[in-house]
Protein backbone atom coordinates (compact mmCIF):
# COMPACT_ATOMS: atom_id res chain seq x y z
CA UNK A 1 0.00 0.00 0.00
CA UNK A 2 3.13 2.29 0.97
CA UNK A 3 3.49 2.60 -3.18
CA UNK A 4 0.18 3.61 -4.11
CA UNK A 5 -0.64 5.54 -1.07
CA UNK A 6 2.69 7.43 -3.13
CA UNK A 7 1.73 7.84 -6.06
CA UNK A 8 -1.71 9.14 -4.87
CA UNK A 9 0.38 11.89 -3.08
CA UNK A 10 2.64 12.64 -6.17
CA UNK A 11 -0.30 13.43 -8.45
CA UNK A 12 -1.97 15.35 -5.92
CA UNK A 13 1.41 16.90 -5.49
CA UNK A 14 1.49 17.94 -8.99
CA UNK A 15 -1.79 18.79 -9.57
CA UNK A 16 -1.56 21.57 -7.08
CA UNK A 17 2.00 22.78 -8.25
CA UNK A 18 0.15 22.80 -12.07
CA UNK A 19 -2.67 24.66 -10.70
CA UNK A 20 -0.56 27.13 -8.82
CA UNK A 21 1.37 27.90 -11.65
CA UNK A 22 -0.80 27.63 -14.97
CA UNK A 23 -0.34 31.47 -15.50
CA UNK A 24 2.64 30.69 -17.11
CA UNK A 25 1.73 27.26 -18.56
CA UNK A 26 -0.37 28.96 -21.04
CA UNK A 27 2.70 30.77 -22.55
CA UNK A 28 5.98 30.22 -20.74
CA UNK A 29 7.89 32.83 -23.28
CA UNK A 30 5.06 35.52 -23.57
CA UNK A 31 4.34 35.58 -19.32
CA UNK A 32 5.56 37.24 -16.36
CA UNK A 33 4.92 37.28 -12.93
CA UNK A 34 2.73 40.23 -12.49
CA UNK A 35 3.91 41.25 -8.95
CA UNK A 36 8.02 40.00 -9.19
CA UNK A 37 8.79 39.94 -13.11
CA UNK A 38 12.58 41.20 -12.14
CA UNK A 39 13.59 38.26 -10.38
CA UNK A 40 11.95 35.90 -12.62
CA UNK A 41 13.98 37.93 -15.23
CA UNK A 42 17.15 37.22 -12.91
CA UNK A 43 16.75 33.32 -12.58
CA UNK A 44 15.85 33.08 -16.33
CA UNK A 45 19.70 34.85 -16.66
CA UNK A 46 21.11 32.55 -14.15
CA UNK A 47 19.74 29.49 -15.88
CA UNK A 48 20.96 30.95 -19.49
CA UNK A 49 23.90 31.26 -18.14
CA UNK A 50 24.90 28.39 -16.61
CA UNK A 51 24.37 26.76 -19.48
CA UNK A 52 26.47 29.18 -21.37
CA UNK A 53 29.42 28.10 -18.59
CA UNK A 54 28.94 24.59 -19.66
CA UNK A 55 29.15 25.04 -23.16
CA UNK A 56 31.81 27.24 -22.94
CA UNK A 57 33.82 26.09 -19.76
CA UNK A 58 33.20 29.83 -17.89
CA UNK A 59 33.61 30.31 -14.51
CA UNK A 60 30.02 29.23 -12.68
CA UNK A 61 30.17 31.18 -9.66
CA UNK A 62 31.89 34.57 -11.36
CA UNK A 63 31.05 36.32 -14.52
CA UNK A 64 32.30 39.51 -16.38
CA UNK A 65 29.68 39.64 -19.09
CA UNK A 66 27.78 40.94 -16.21
CA UNK A 67 28.68 44.52 -14.34
CA UNK A 68 31.24 45.70 -17.07
CA UNK A 69 34.08 46.38 -16.14
CA UNK A 70 33.62 44.79 -12.50
CA UNK A 71 31.64 41.42 -13.30
CA UNK A 72 29.53 39.82 -10.68
CA UNK A 73 30.12 37.35 -8.12
CA UNK A 74 27.60 34.52 -8.21
CA UNK A 75 28.73 32.80 -5.16
CA UNK A 76 26.91 35.94 -3.28
CA UNK A 77 23.78 35.86 -4.87
CA UNK A 78 21.01 32.97 -5.30
CA UNK A 79 23.14 31.74 -8.65
CA UNK A 80 20.84 27.36 -8.31
CA UNK A 81 24.37 26.31 -9.59
CA UNK A 82 22.96 22.68 -9.46
CA UNK A 83 19.75 23.45 -11.19
CA UNK A 84 21.31 26.22 -14.06
CA UNK A 85 24.24 22.94 -14.70
CA UNK A 86 21.89 20.25 -14.29
CA UNK A 87 19.28 21.34 -16.43
CA UNK A 88 21.55 23.17 -19.42
CA UNK A 89 20.48 20.98 -22.11
CA UNK A 90 17.04 21.92 -21.33
CA UNK A 91 17.45 25.49 -21.33
CA UNK A 92 19.60 25.46 -24.73
CA UNK A 93 16.82 23.27 -26.22
CA UNK A 94 13.47 25.07 -24.78
CA UNK A 95 14.81 28.44 -23.44
CA UNK A 96 15.17 29.72 -20.35
CA UNK A 97 11.48 30.27 -19.09
CA UNK A 98 10.09 26.82 -20.02
CA UNK A 99 13.62 25.61 -17.40
CA UNK A 100 12.38 28.16 -14.89
CA UNK A 101 8.35 27.14 -15.24
CA UNK A 102 9.53 23.62 -14.81
CA UNK A 103 11.96 24.14 -11.97
CA UNK A 104 9.14 26.37 -10.36
CA UNK A 105 6.72 24.02 -10.65
CA UNK A 106 8.57 20.66 -9.67
CA UNK A 107 9.73 22.58 -6.54
CA UNK A 108 6.15 23.12 -5.12
CA UNK A 109 5.21 19.51 -5.67
CA UNK A 110 8.59 18.28 -4.83
CA UNK A 111 8.55 19.85 -1.49
CA UNK A 112 4.73 18.58 -0.40
CA UNK A 113 5.94 14.93 -1.39
CA UNK A 114 9.09 15.09 0.57
CA UNK A 115 7.45 16.47 3.69
CA UNK A 116 5.08 14.05 3.08
CA UNK A 117 7.37 10.82 2.91
CA UNK A 118 9.19 12.36 6.11
CA UNK A 119 6.13 12.64 8.07
CA UNK A 120 5.23 8.61 6.96
CA UNK A 121 8.44 7.07 6.75
CA UNK A 122 10.61 8.73 9.72
CA UNK A 123 7.89 10.67 11.78
CA UNK A 124 5.52 8.05 12.63
CA UNK A 125 2.40 10.01 10.55
CA UNK A 126 -0.24 7.78 9.01
CA UNK A 127 -0.55 8.19 4.98
CA UNK A 128 -3.56 10.34 5.21
CA UNK A 129 -1.89 12.28 8.06
CA UNK A 130 1.22 12.72 6.25
CA UNK A 131 -0.39 14.03 3.08
CA UNK A 132 -2.14 16.29 5.12
CA UNK A 133 0.96 17.89 6.57
CA UNK A 134 3.24 17.13 3.55
CA UNK A 135 0.25 19.75 0.93
CA UNK A 136 0.05 21.99 3.59
CA UNK A 137 3.89 22.32 4.21
CA UNK A 138 4.25 22.48 -0.23
CA UNK A 139 1.60 25.19 -0.65
CA UNK A 140 1.50 26.93 2.80
CA UNK A 141 1.20 30.63 2.64
CA UNK A 142 5.01 31.59 2.06
CA UNK A 143 5.59 28.64 -0.48
CA UNK A 144 2.79 30.27 -2.82
CA UNK A 145 4.45 33.86 -1.93
CA UNK A 146 7.66 32.72 -2.97
CA UNK A 147 6.19 30.67 -6.26
CA UNK A 148 6.33 34.71 -7.45
CA UNK A 149 9.79 33.59 -8.93
CA UNK A 150 11.49 32.68 -6.13
CA UNK A 151 13.05 29.30 -7.54
CA UNK A 152 15.72 29.32 -4.55
CA UNK A 153 13.02 29.55 -1.14
CA UNK A 154 10.57 27.31 -3.09
CA UNK A 155 13.34 24.60 -3.36
CA UNK A 156 12.50 23.29 0.07
CA UNK A 157 12.21 19.49 -0.98
CA UNK A 158 15.57 19.36 0.08
CA UNK A 159 15.22 20.64 3.64
CA UNK A 160 13.23 17.20 4.91
CA UNK A 161 15.44 15.22 3.01
CA UNK A 162 18.43 16.75 5.20
CA UNK A 163 16.26 15.54 8.15
CA UNK A 164 16.16 12.35 6.75
CA UNK A 165 19.85 11.48 7.02
CA UNK A 166 19.96 13.79 10.22
CA UNK A 167 17.47 11.15 11.81
CA UNK A 168 19.18 8.15 10.32
CA UNK A 169 22.36 9.15 12.21
CA UNK A 170 20.88 9.99 15.43
CA UNK A 171 19.17 6.42 15.10
CA UNK A 172 22.64 4.65 14.45
CA UNK A 173 22.47 3.91 11.04
CA UNK A 174 25.60 3.24 9.26
CA UNK A 175 27.51 6.77 9.52
CA UNK A 176 29.32 7.15 6.61
CA UNK A 177 27.41 6.05 4.03
CA UNK A 178 24.43 8.33 5.58
CA UNK A 179 27.29 11.26 6.40
CA UNK A 180 28.53 11.08 2.63
CA UNK A 181 24.74 11.79 1.25
CA UNK A 182 24.16 14.38 4.02
CA UNK A 183 27.45 16.20 2.70
CA UNK A 184 25.83 15.96 -0.34
CA UNK A 185 22.69 17.56 0.18
CA UNK A 186 23.88 19.98 1.61
CA UNK A 187 26.27 21.39 -1.04
CA UNK A 188 23.49 21.17 -3.36
CA UNK A 189 20.96 23.45 -0.69
CA UNK A 190 23.69 25.50 -0.42
CA UNK A 191 24.36 25.87 -4.35
CA UNK A 192 20.24 26.51 -4.85
CA UNK A 193 18.70 28.47 -1.30
CA UNK A 194 22.22 29.24 0.77
CA UNK A 195 19.60 31.06 3.74
CA UNK A 196 17.44 28.15 3.71
CA UNK A 197 20.15 26.25 4.93
CA UNK A 198 21.20 28.36 7.59
CA UNK A 199 17.70 28.49 8.54
CA UNK A 200 17.52 24.79 8.43
CA UNK A 201 20.41 24.41 10.00
CA UNK A 202 19.63 26.85 12.94
CA UNK A 203 16.54 25.06 13.34
CA UNK A 204 17.97 21.61 13.65
CA UNK A 205 20.93 22.64 16.17
CA UNK A 206 17.76 24.17 18.53
CA UNK A 207 15.71 21.25 18.47
CA UNK A 208 19.18 19.16 18.52
CA UNK A 209 19.94 20.13 21.64
CA UNK A 210 17.03 20.24 23.37
CA UNK A 211 16.92 16.58 21.79
CA UNK A 212 20.12 15.47 23.26
CA UNK A 213 19.11 17.66 26.93
CA UNK A 214 15.94 15.74 27.65
CA UNK A 215 16.83 12.06 26.33
CA UNK A 216 20.47 11.99 26.46
CA UNK A 217 20.43 9.60 23.25
CA UNK A 218 24.03 8.66 22.39
CA UNK A 219 25.61 10.89 19.86
CA UNK A 220 28.67 9.08 19.06
CA UNK A 221 27.24 8.01 15.41
CA UNK A 222 25.89 11.38 14.80
CA UNK A 223 29.20 13.53 15.35
CA UNK A 224 30.66 10.86 12.99
CA UNK A 225 27.99 11.48 10.29
CA UNK A 226 28.52 15.01 10.84
CA UNK A 227 31.63 14.92 9.97
CA UNK A 228 31.72 12.75 7.20
CA UNK A 229 28.76 15.52 6.05
CA UNK A 230 31.26 18.39 6.63
CA UNK A 231 33.92 16.64 4.47
CA UNK A 232 31.85 16.63 1.90
CA UNK A 233 30.36 20.01 1.88
CA UNK A 234 34.04 20.94 2.06
CA UNK A 235 35.30 19.47 -1.15
CA UNK A 236 32.06 20.66 -3.19
CA UNK A 237 32.18 24.51 -1.17
CA UNK A 238 35.69 25.15 -0.94
CA UNK A 239 35.71 27.30 -3.96
CA UNK A 240 31.95 28.92 -3.64
CA UNK A 241 32.68 29.84 0.22
CA UNK A 242 35.88 31.24 -0.64
CA UNK A 243 34.23 33.77 -2.91
CA UNK A 244 31.74 34.07 -0.80
CA UNK A 245 33.61 35.60 2.01
CA UNK A 246 36.65 36.56 0.32
CA UNK A 247 36.29 36.90 -3.45
CA UNK A 248 36.27 39.84 -5.54
CA UNK A 249 32.89 41.52 -5.55
CA UNK A 250 31.30 40.69 -2.04
CA UNK A 251 30.25 42.04 0.43
CA UNK A 252 28.69 41.94 3.88
CA UNK A 253 24.94 42.22 4.99
CA UNK A 254 22.34 42.85 2.63
CA UNK A 255 21.01 46.17 2.68
CA UNK A 256 17.63 45.47 3.32
CA UNK A 257 16.56 47.46 6.14
CA UNK A 258 15.56 44.66 8.67
CA UNK A 259 12.73 47.26 10.27
CA UNK A 260 10.99 46.86 6.59
CA UNK A 261 11.41 43.15 6.43
CA UNK A 262 10.70 41.80 9.19
CA UNK A 263 7.31 40.19 10.20
CA UNK A 264 4.37 41.71 11.51
CA UNK A 265 3.18 39.76 14.55
CA UNK A 266 -0.04 40.25 13.47
CA UNK A 267 0.74 38.55 10.18
CA UNK A 268 0.61 35.27 11.81
CA UNK A 269 -3.33 35.35 12.12
CA UNK A 270 -4.33 36.77 9.38
CA UNK A 271 -4.66 35.06 5.56
CA UNK A 272 -2.67 35.41 2.27
CA UNK A 273 -3.52 37.15 -0.61
CA UNK A 274 -3.49 33.95 -2.75
CA UNK A 275 -6.10 31.82 -1.41
CA UNK A 276 -9.40 31.16 -1.18
CA UNK A 277 -9.73 33.52 1.76
CA UNK A 278 -7.64 36.42 -0.08
CA UNK A 279 -10.20 35.74 -2.95
CA UNK A 280 -13.04 36.74 -0.52
CA UNK A 281 -11.21 39.80 -0.05
CA UNK A 282 -10.24 38.48 3.66
CA UNK A 283 -6.68 38.97 3.38
CA UNK A 284 -4.65 41.63 5.33
CA UNK A 285 -1.92 43.42 3.60
CA UNK A 286 0.78 42.95 6.35
CA UNK A 287 3.86 41.85 4.13
CA UNK A 288 6.66 44.18 2.61
CA UNK A 289 5.88 42.87 -0.73
CA UNK A 290 3.66 40.28 -2.58
CA UNK A 291 6.36 37.81 -2.47
CA UNK A 292 7.06 38.21 1.67
CA UNK A 293 4.20 36.39 3.04
CA UNK A 294 6.34 34.24 5.06
CA UNK A 295 3.71 33.22 8.17
CA UNK A 296 -0.19 34.49 7.15
CA UNK A 297 -1.83 31.22 8.49
CA UNK A 298 -5.33 32.77 9.77
CA UNK A 299 -6.59 32.74 13.24
CA UNK A 300 -8.41 29.41 13.08
CA UNK A 301 -5.02 27.46 12.09
CA UNK A 302 -3.27 29.11 14.49
CA UNK A 303 -5.98 27.67 17.02
CA UNK A 304 -5.82 24.47 15.72
CA UNK A 305 -1.86 24.07 16.09
CA UNK A 306 -2.40 25.66 19.60
CA UNK A 307 -4.61 22.86 20.21
CA UNK A 308 -2.07 20.39 18.89
CA UNK A 309 0.28 21.48 21.24
CA UNK A 310 -1.81 21.67 24.29
CA UNK A 311 -2.88 17.76 23.48
CA UNK A 312 0.48 16.21 22.41
CA UNK A 313 2.18 18.24 25.23
CA UNK A 314 3.53 15.07 26.79
CA UNK A 315 5.51 14.04 23.72
CA UNK A 316 9.43 14.95 24.19
CA UNK A 317 9.45 16.00 20.17
CA UNK A 318 6.47 18.28 20.45
CA UNK A 319 8.17 19.79 23.68
CA UNK A 320 11.48 20.51 20.90
CA UNK A 321 9.14 21.40 17.84
CA UNK A 322 7.04 24.61 20.34
CA UNK A 323 10.65 25.93 21.28
CA UNK A 324 11.75 26.01 18.00
CA UNK A 325 8.90 27.20 16.52
CA UNK A 326 8.61 29.72 19.34
CA UNK A 327 12.02 31.13 18.80
CA UNK A 328 11.83 31.32 15.18
CA UNK A 329 8.55 33.29 15.66
CA UNK A 330 10.20 35.39 18.02
CA UNK A 331 13.09 36.30 15.84
CA UNK A 332 11.19 36.65 12.44
CA UNK A 333 9.82 39.76 14.32
CA UNK A 334 13.23 41.99 13.79
CA UNK A 335 15.01 44.37 15.72
CA UNK A 336 11.51 45.99 16.45
CA UNK A 337 8.18 45.00 17.07
CA UNK A 338 5.74 45.68 14.69
CA UNK A 339 1.98 45.38 14.68
CA UNK A 340 -0.73 45.93 12.49
CA UNK A 341 2.27 47.71 10.14
CA UNK A 342 3.07 50.19 13.21
CA UNK A 343 6.42 49.90 14.72
CA UNK A 344 5.92 49.79 18.25
CA UNK A 345 9.24 50.77 19.63
CA UNK A 346 9.11 47.23 21.42
CA UNK A 347 12.90 46.29 21.37
CA UNK A 348 13.23 42.63 20.19
CA UNK A 349 15.89 39.77 20.53
CA UNK A 350 16.79 39.60 17.05
CA UNK A 351 18.35 43.21 17.45
CA UNK A 352 21.17 41.22 18.93
CA UNK A 353 21.89 39.06 16.15
CA UNK A 354 21.27 41.60 13.23
CA UNK A 355 24.93 43.09 13.53
CA UNK A 356 26.25 39.64 13.58
CA UNK A 357 28.22 38.14 10.58
CA UNK A 358 26.03 35.82 8.31
CA UNK A 359 22.89 36.76 10.31
CA UNK A 360 23.00 40.22 9.11
CA UNK A 361 22.34 38.59 5.50
CA UNK A 362 19.25 37.22 5.90
CA UNK A 363 16.10 39.10 6.27
CA UNK A 364 14.40 38.60 9.73
CA UNK A 365 10.91 38.21 7.83
CA UNK A 366 12.33 34.69 6.47
CA UNK A 367 12.90 33.19 9.55
CA UNK A 368 8.88 32.38 9.83
CA UNK A 369 9.46 29.50 6.85
CA UNK A 370 11.06 27.53 9.59
CA UNK A 371 7.22 27.75 11.48
CA UNK A 372 5.11 26.45 8.33
CA UNK A 373 7.05 22.84 8.13
CA UNK A 374 6.45 22.13 12.42
CA UNK A 375 3.06 23.24 11.91
CA UNK A 376 2.44 20.75 8.99
CA UNK A 377 3.98 17.39 11.30
CA UNK A 378 2.04 18.95 14.34
CA UNK A 379 -1.29 18.57 12.32
CA UNK A 380 -0.39 15.43 10.85
CA UNK A 381 0.08 14.35 14.64
CA UNK A 382 -3.03 15.87 16.14
CA UNK A 383 -5.29 14.48 12.64
CA UNK A 384 -3.92 10.77 13.69
CA UNK A 385 -5.16 11.32 17.19
CA UNK A 386 -8.43 12.73 16.87
CA UNK A 387 -9.13 10.87 12.91
CA UNK A 388 -11.97 8.67 14.36
CA UNK A 389 -13.84 11.92 15.76
CA UNK A 390 -15.60 12.78 13.17
CA UNK A 391 -16.51 16.24 15.37
CA UNK A 392 -12.88 17.26 14.60
CA UNK A 393 -13.01 17.29 10.71
CA UNK A 394 -14.75 21.02 10.90
CA UNK A 395 -12.00 22.54 13.09
CA UNK A 396 -9.41 21.35 10.25
CA UNK A 397 -11.44 22.22 7.02
CA UNK A 398 -12.13 25.54 8.84
CA UNK A 399 -8.67 25.75 9.32
CA UNK A 400 -7.53 24.67 5.98
CA UNK A 401 -10.23 25.49 3.39
CA UNK A 402 -9.45 29.47 3.59
CA UNK A 403 -5.78 28.81 2.62
CA UNK A 404 -6.15 26.40 -0.52
CA UNK A 405 -3.81 28.35 -3.33
CA UNK A 406 -4.93 30.37 -5.96
CA UNK A 407 -2.66 30.39 -9.60
CA UNK A 408 0.21 33.14 -8.78
CA UNK A 409 -1.05 36.27 -10.73
CA UNK A 410 0.90 36.50 -14.21
CA UNK A 411 1.35 39.38 -16.90
CA UNK A 412 1.93 39.41 -21.04
CA UNK A 413 5.70 40.16 -21.51
CA UNK A 414 7.20 41.65 -24.89
CA UNK A 415 9.55 38.65 -26.49
CA UNK A 416 12.95 39.18 -27.27
CA UNK A 417 13.82 41.46 -30.25
CA UNK A 418 14.20 39.87 -33.30
CA UNK A 419 17.50 42.31 -33.84
CA UNK A 420 18.67 39.79 -30.91
CA UNK A 421 17.20 36.10 -31.85
CA UNK A 422 18.07 36.39 -35.31
CA UNK A 423 21.79 36.78 -34.28
CA UNK A 424 22.03 40.69 -36.20
CA UNK A 425 23.66 42.24 -33.42
CA UNK A 426 26.81 40.19 -34.06
CA UNK A 427 27.25 42.21 -36.89
CA UNK A 428 27.76 45.08 -34.98
CA UNK A 429 29.54 43.85 -32.04
CA UNK A 430 32.80 42.26 -31.79
CA UNK A 431 33.64 39.01 -30.12
CA UNK A 432 32.25 39.68 -25.88
CA UNK A 433 31.66 43.44 -27.14
CA UNK A 434 29.79 45.40 -24.95
CA UNK A 435 25.75 46.38 -25.39
CA UNK A 436 24.34 48.74 -23.38
CA UNK A 437 20.45 48.33 -23.20
CA UNK A 438 18.31 51.62 -22.94
CA UNK A 439 17.88 51.63 -20.18
CA UNK A 440 20.18 50.09 -18.65
CA UNK A 441 18.81 47.13 -17.20
CA UNK A 442 18.20 46.65 -12.96
CA UNK A 443 15.61 44.78 -11.14
CA UNK A 444 12.74 47.57 -12.41
CA UNK A 445 13.89 47.22 -15.91
CA UNK A 446 15.50 43.88 -16.56
CA UNK A 447 14.68 43.62 -20.56
CA UNK A 448 18.44 44.19 -21.51
CA UNK A 449 19.64 40.92 -19.23
CA UNK A 450 16.52 38.80 -20.93
CA UNK A 451 18.39 39.80 -24.01
CA UNK A 452 22.17 38.88 -22.78
CA UNK A 453 19.94 35.68 -21.34
CA UNK A 454 18.88 34.22 -24.77
CA UNK A 455 22.03 34.88 -26.26
CA UNK A 456 23.73 32.77 -23.55
CA UNK A 457 21.54 29.63 -24.58
CA UNK A 458 20.46 30.01 -27.88
CA UNK A 459 23.80 31.39 -30.07
CA UNK A 460 27.63 30.52 -30.50
CA UNK A 461 28.53 33.40 -27.92
CA UNK A 462 27.26 36.33 -26.75
CA UNK A 463 27.58 40.62 -25.44
CA UNK A 464 28.96 41.98 -22.18
CA UNK A 465 26.28 44.42 -20.48
CA UNK A 466 26.91 46.95 -18.16
CA UNK A 467 24.91 47.72 -14.69
CA UNK A 468 22.10 44.36 -14.32
CA UNK A 469 19.98 42.85 -11.67
CA UNK A 470 22.21 41.44 -9.05
CA UNK A 471 23.78 41.68 -5.56
CA UNK A 472 26.94 43.76 -4.90
CA UNK A 473 28.90 45.98 -2.93
CA UNK A 474 28.44 49.15 -2.80
CA UNK A 475 25.60 49.76 -0.03
CA UNK A 476 25.50 51.98 3.15
CA UNK A 477 28.61 50.94 5.71
CA UNK A 478 29.97 48.59 3.27
CA UNK A 479 26.86 46.29 2.64
CA UNK A 480 25.57 44.99 -0.16
CA UNK A 481 22.83 46.77 -3.19
CA UNK A 482 21.05 45.73 -6.16
CA UNK A 483 23.38 46.35 -8.91
CA UNK A 484 26.04 48.72 -9.08
CA UNK A 485 26.17 52.48 -7.96
CA UNK A 486 24.64 54.01 -10.63
CA UNK A 487 26.58 56.47 -12.93
CA UNK A 488 25.00 59.55 -14.13
CA UNK A 489 23.88 58.79 -17.19
CA UNK A 490 22.21 55.50 -16.28
CA UNK A 491 20.35 57.22 -13.10
CA UNK A 492 19.20 59.62 -15.77
CA UNK A 493 17.85 57.72 -18.38
CA UNK A 494 16.10 55.41 -15.63
CA UNK A 495 14.64 59.04 -14.45
CA UNK A 496 13.14 59.18 -18.01
CA UNK A 497 12.22 55.79 -18.58
CA UNK A 498 9.94 55.91 -14.81
CA UNK A 499 8.49 59.82 -15.07
CA UNK A 500 8.71 60.31 -19.08
CA UNK A 501 10.13 63.91 -18.45
CA UNK A 502 13.05 64.72 -20.64
CA UNK A 503 15.19 67.60 -18.75
CA UNK A 504 17.02 70.14 -20.42
CA UNK A 505 20.13 68.56 -22.11
CA UNK A 506 23.36 70.43 -21.62
CA UNK A 507 27.02 69.84 -23.20
CA UNK A 508 27.77 68.90 -19.58
CA UNK A 509 25.17 65.98 -20.10
CA UNK A 510 26.22 64.54 -23.30
CA UNK A 511 29.83 64.50 -22.13
CA UNK A 512 29.06 62.56 -19.08
CA UNK A 513 27.27 60.05 -21.39
CA UNK A 514 30.30 59.54 -23.62
CA UNK A 515 32.39 59.21 -20.31
CA UNK A 516 29.90 56.63 -19.17
CA UNK A 517 30.30 54.82 -22.47
CA UNK A 518 33.79 54.80 -22.66
CA UNK A 519 33.67 53.15 -19.15
CA UNK A 520 31.93 50.76 -19.81
CA UNK A 521 33.45 49.97 -23.61
CA UNK A 522 30.56 49.86 -25.07
CA UNK A 523 30.17 49.56 -28.68
CA UNK A 524 26.24 49.87 -29.15
CA UNK A 525 23.71 51.15 -27.69
CA UNK A 526 19.97 49.35 -28.20
CA UNK A 527 16.26 50.68 -27.65
CA UNK A 528 13.12 48.18 -28.38
CA UNK A 529 9.96 49.37 -29.59
CA UNK A 530 8.21 48.56 -26.28
CA UNK A 531 10.08 48.37 -22.69
CA UNK A 532 9.16 45.92 -19.55
CA UNK A 533 9.33 47.19 -15.99
CA UNK A 534 8.91 45.30 -13.43
CA UNK A 535 6.77 47.44 -11.13
CA UNK A 536 6.06 50.21 -13.86
CA UNK A 537 5.40 50.76 -17.14
CA UNK A 538 8.68 52.59 -18.82
CA UNK A 539 8.20 55.55 -21.31
CA UNK A 540 9.80 54.34 -24.44
CA UNK A 541 8.90 57.87 -26.12
CA UNK A 542 10.66 59.66 -23.50
CA UNK A 543 13.66 57.10 -23.55
CA UNK A 544 14.09 57.41 -27.54
CA UNK A 545 14.33 61.58 -27.26
CA UNK A 546 16.55 61.78 -24.26
CA UNK A 547 19.07 58.78 -25.71
CA UNK A 548 18.95 60.89 -29.38
CA UNK A 549 19.42 64.27 -27.33
CA UNK A 550 22.41 62.85 -25.98
CA UNK A 551 24.09 60.72 -29.11
CA UNK A 552 22.71 62.43 -31.65
CA UNK A 553 19.72 60.65 -33.65
CA UNK A 554 19.77 56.91 -34.00
CA UNK A 555 19.42 53.68 -36.72
CA UNK A 556 16.52 52.08 -37.42
CA UNK A 557 17.84 48.28 -37.34
CA UNK A 558 15.37 45.42 -37.36
CA UNK A 559 13.07 46.19 -34.84
CA UNK A 560 15.27 48.43 -33.06
CA UNK A 561 16.66 51.91 -32.36
CA UNK A 562 20.48 51.43 -32.35
CA UNK A 563 23.51 54.09 -31.81
CA UNK A 564 27.00 52.83 -33.07
CA UNK A 565 29.87 54.05 -30.60
CA UNK A 566 33.28 55.44 -32.03
CA UNK A 567 35.57 55.20 -29.24
CA UNK A 568 37.00 58.35 -27.83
Amino acid sequence: MPKKNDFLVAAASIALACWVTSGFLVDPNGRASLVNSGDQALFEWLLSYGAYAVTHGADPLFTHLLNVPDGVNLAVNTSITVYSVVLSPLTMWLGAPVTFLIILTFNLAATAFAWYWLFNRFLGASPVAAALGGLFCGFAPAMISHANAHLNWTAQWLVPLIIAEVIQLYRGARWLSHGLILGALVAACFSIAAEALFFSALALAVFSIFWVLAKRPPIGNVLKGLAAAAAVAALFLAYPLWLHFAGPQRYHGTGFDPRVHNEDLAAYGVWPERSIAGWLNLNTDLAPNPTEENSFFGLPLLFLVIIAFVLLWKRTEVKGLALTAGLFIVLSLGPELKLFGKHTGIWMPEALLSKMPIFNAALPSRLALVVAPIFGLLLAWLFDSVSRKRLWIPAFALALIPLLPLPILTRDREPVPHFITSGHWQSYVTENGVIAPIPLPNDLVPDGQRWQAYAFAHQGHTFRIPSGFFLGPGGPDGTGRIGPTPRPTAELLESVAKTGVVPHLTFADRARAREDLAYWNVEIVLLADTVNGAHWDPNQPALLKATTDLLGPPTRVDDMWLWQITPS
